[in-house]
């Protein structure tokens, strides 16, 4: 069988990026078999920025013998419109429905980025929420646990800590995690440090062969990645989270995106911002 042609992908914003990112990943997903090679291109902000680009896709397109596709986030009209005479497939979420929006609202947009924090009072509250889940990962402290809107448990390299962070910086949410070990998993009580929180716990859970791979990583060959030693601390996990009515998600095919939801939908949680 012939390998699908490499096709050439770019994501263009005059930010960050990450929206042109989450757009286009969202409709390449749509098309798991195909070859796809990704660049971004954040903070597109002066024509010079847009003239280079424009030379780099079409070496792309020569190069390939395909149209680039350029998923574009850039709100200025100027540099829209400079990356469009390139030789890529042009597909900006603001023509799609800026305009759209302008004939609704029965108002003209303002075409162009802001280059400073807006809301300074949602700022400070995801940046507080990240330093909340930096100063409570693996349980190294129970100092304030009693401010956090949730706390992951599950046994090591279970994705605790992404999906705390995720949490933090998407949702402004105070997360915190605590490790099960071999000692808490070995008793039918909950540990001593979240006892207190029982209705802010949430369980993560993963399967045992994808542990072990994680682990195996981390620590080849050791009792810690050995599969029986895994299997019996999902197994013993589980069991604590059955016994004392935690709710708990498995990781293992999920992404920190799908989790994060299901843990604010789960503990009716409200975004902070």
């Amino acid at each position: 069988m012939n390998e699908t042609p490499r096709r050439y992908v770019f994501f263009v914003s005059d930010r960050t990026g990450l929206t042109s990112e989450n757009m286009g990943e969202a409709l390449l997903e749509q098309f798991p078999n195909f070859n796809f090679k990704r660049a971004t291109y954040p903070f597109l902000d002066t024509v010079e920025k847009a003239h280079a680009l424009v030379q780099i896709i079409n070496q792309a397109a020569e190069q390939s013998q395909m149209k680039p596709l350029v998923f574009s986030s850039v709100a200025n009209d100027n540099i829209r419109e400079i990356v469009k005479t390139s030789q890529g497939l042009h597909l900006s979420f603001f023509d799609a429905f800026l305009g759209k929006l302008e004939s609704e609202l029965g108002m003209t947009a303002r075409h162009s980025v802001q280059g400073r924090v807006q809301n300074v009072e949602k700022y400070d509250a995801r940046m507080e929420a990240v330093n909340f889940a930096l100063n409570h990962d693996d349980g190294v402290s129970d100092r304030d646990l009693q401010e956090a809107d949730v706390i992951l448990m599950g046994v090591s390299r279970s994705g605790k800590t992404p999906t705390c962070l995720y949490l933090a910086l998407q949702y402004g949410i105070r997360a915190a995690n605590y490790p099960l070990t071999p000692d808490d998993l070995d008793t039918t009580d909950l540990p001593r440090m979240v006892k207190p929180y029982h209705k802010k716990l949430f369980g993560l859970t993963i399967q045992p062969d994808r542990l072990h791979q994680i682990r195996q990583e981390r620590r080849p060959d050791s009792r810690y990645s050995h599969p029986n030693t895994c299997k019996q601390e999902v197994a013993d996990a589980q069991a604590m989270f059955r016994r004392h009515n935690i709710p708990f998600a498995n990781t293992t095919h999920k992404s920190v995106e799908e989790l994060a939801v299901s843990i604010m939908q789960e503990c009716a949680l409200k975004r902070r911002f």
